[in-house]
């Protein structure tokens, strides 16, 4: 083998065949979801983890696990019609407070969103623990500041929050209609434009802000 074509050989990218075996290991291994420049670092020089991805994703539509995107991720999941086998005899709900359901709806519609705009949607004042207990639960997060007087804070929702309610971004969120044609919600007028309400009798048995 000459000297070129020994050089051009180490940065050959793998077949595709062999680059997706390795985004199947990659995606498979990891505890969190993996964003396509993410795989660009671990895979050769040359190789294209997106267009891996894509046939991947469709090698297991219709599996018993899929790869679902979660935000600019990437991760497999259990199909949804077959998460009813995952639940565990005991569970544990803990449901959220009105304020923290009605904070956490309006960040999620209404994103980025800073805090006195969530006081002024809601009509209340929000309390720090409202935002801690959200924040712990690696539902919201901090956004950019915004460029206005005192540079106030945004918030954000999280990946966390997309994985947990399967959902690819914040704009595949649930409008009003349906919200209220599932039972998940009343007639009675909520904060802000889509803000969701903690009424136990309204929720029903969704566990759509159950953790």
């Amino acid at each position: 083998m000459s000297e070129k074509t020994l050089e051009q050989s180490l940065f050959e990218a793998p077949p595709m065949g062999e680059q997706e075996r390795m985004v199947e290991a990659i995606l498979f291994a990891s505890l969190e979801p993996v964003t396509v420049a993410e795989l660009v670092t671990r895979l050769p020089q040359g190789a294209d983890p997106a267009e891996a991805l894509v046939t991947l994703r469709h090698r297991y539509e219709g599996r018993g696990v899929n790869i679902m995107r979660v935000g600019d991720a990437y991760a497999f999941r259990t199909a949804p019609d077959l998460g009813h086998l995952m639940a565990r005899e005991t569970t544990e709900t803990r449901k959220l407070s009105r304020a923290a359901i009605e904070t956490l709806a309006i960040v999620a519609y209404h994103q980025p969103v800073t805090r006195a705009e969530i006081e002024e949607i809601r009509g209340v004042a929000v309390s720090r623990g409202t935002i801690d207990q959200l924040m712990e639960l690696d539902w919201i997060r901090l956004g950019r500041r915004r460029m206005t007087p005192g540079r106030p804070v945004t918030f954000v929702v999280t990946e966390g929050f997309l994985d947990h309610f399967g959902l690819e971004s914040a704009r595949d969120l649930p409008g009003l209609k349906e919200l209220r044609a599932a039972g998940l919600l009343d007639s009675r007028p909520v904060p802000g434009r889509e803000a969701l309400d903690d009424d136990p009798e309204a929720l029903g048995q969704s566990e759509m802000f159950e953790e």
